[in-house]
């Protein structure tokens, strides 16, 4: 196995130069890349003691695998896949579940303990121990979801592939996120928050906190432990005033509400729709 500096030096040469995949040596470099990042050995992002970080050069590693992998037929059982990216094996030794037609794509790594019903996990991603990934919901590119996350039916977490040093979206542990909640454009769940329904967040959503005299703006981050739901507000435009989308912290989860079996109760203490 190569050295990481290695790696990513020649992974990082070949993404400015793709005659470089040629070279053997350039090849192999993307593919144990992917290898390790398969076995949860690298990863896309990593929290440190000044927030997330993007290990760019992983994502270049991710796209040059699309171009040095060939397109072809993979059969499960009676499904018929014609792609480039296998899908991902050994999930028994893993001690991870995945319920049919669930599907976890090679270069994506999930934890021990987790269990992903038919939704979809796709490649560069990582999913910490004890997270439910429940039915449709869908772990984009390079999405980072913590441990003891649950992301109910319907929830998307975008995928964010390009620009390589762009953030992915992140989900920390022991967040909840309700049925249909978005999250897109490498906005931050912190640790404990919890989205309400059909909550959306994109890196220009207003995430106001209304829980005091005067509102706190946030954009691309849910501070810990805060409850949202969506909401509205009024804004000019040359054609007359309008609602636009927003979402709004009401409140924080309580002690009462720190155990998973009861994350329901922290969106029903504010009579929110989980």
């Amino acid at each position: 196995m190569a050295p990481i500096e290695e790696l990513s030096q020649r992974v990082s040469a070949a993404f400015a130069d793709r005659t470089l995949l040629k070279d053997a040596a350039h090849v192999a470099a993307v593919r144990e890349t992917l290898a390790r990042l398969d076995s949860g050995e690298l990863r896309v992002a990593e929290k440190g003691v000044d927030g997330w970080k993007v290990n760019a050069w992983v994502k270049e590693a991710i796209l040059l695998f699309f171009a040095v992998s060939e397109m072809k037929v993979m059969e499960v059982g009676p499904f018929e896949f014609y792609d480039k990216v296998p899908l991902k094996k050994g999930l028994e030794a893993a001690g991870v579940r995945v319920v049919p037609p669930g599907t976890v794509r090679y270069g994506a790594f999930v934890e021990k303990g987790a269990v992903v019903m038919p939704g979809y996990v796709n490649i560069g991603a990582r999913v910490g121990a004890g997270t439910m990934v429940d039915t449709w919901a869908t772990v984009g590119s390079c999405a980072q979801v913590g441990k003891h996350v649950h992301l109910s039916g319907g929830v998307g977490l975008g995928g964010v592939l390009e620009p390589p040093s762009a953030s992915p979206v992140i989900i920390e542990d022991g967040a909840f996120l309700g049925s249909r909640s978005i999250v897109v454009e490498g906005v931050v769940v912190e640790e404990e928050a919890v989205l309400g329904a059909n909550v959306v967040l994109t890196a220009s959503t207003p995430i106001i906190d209304v829980t005091g005299p005067e509102e706190r703006v946030f954009k691309g981050r849910v501070p810990a432990r805060s409850v949202v739901i969506p909401g509205m507000r009024e804004k000019q435009f040359p054609a007359g005033k309008y609602m636009v989308p927003c979402a709004l912290i009401i409140g924080q989860r309580t002690k009462s509400t720190d155990q998973k079996t009861s994350l329901n109760a922290a969106l029903r203490d504010f009579a929110v729709a989980v």
